[in-house]
C-alpha cells in the first residue's frame, strides 16, 4: 500500500473533480463536493495540508489510496 501524500484541499479538490465530483457549497472550512449521477457527498476542509488521517477517511470513500495518487 503506497504512503498517504500530505496535500492542501485544492489538490483533493482537483483529484475528485476528475471522477466527476462538483462543488455543491461551502460552509465556513468546510467544502461540500456531489457527484451528480449517484448523489453521493463529499466533505473536504479547507486547509493548506489535510492530516494523514482525514485524508484516508475521504478518499477511501470512493478511491484506494493507490488511485487518488494517480490522480495528483
Amino acid at each position: 500500500m503506497p504512503k498517504i501524500p500530505i496535500v492542501s484541499s485544492i489538490e483533493v479538490i482537483k483529484a475528485l473533480v476528475k471522477i466527476g465530483y462538483q462543488t455543491d457549497h461551502q460552509t465556513g472550512s468546510h467544502i461540500i463536493l456531489r457527484h451528480p449521477q449517484t448523489r453521493k457527498r463529499l466533505t473536504v476542509l479547507n486547509h493548506k495540508e489535510i492530516a494523514r488521517g482525514t485524508l484516508k477517511a475521504i478518499i477511501e470513500a470512493e478511491l484506494t489510496v493507490a488511485e487518488f495518487t494517480d490522480l495528483l
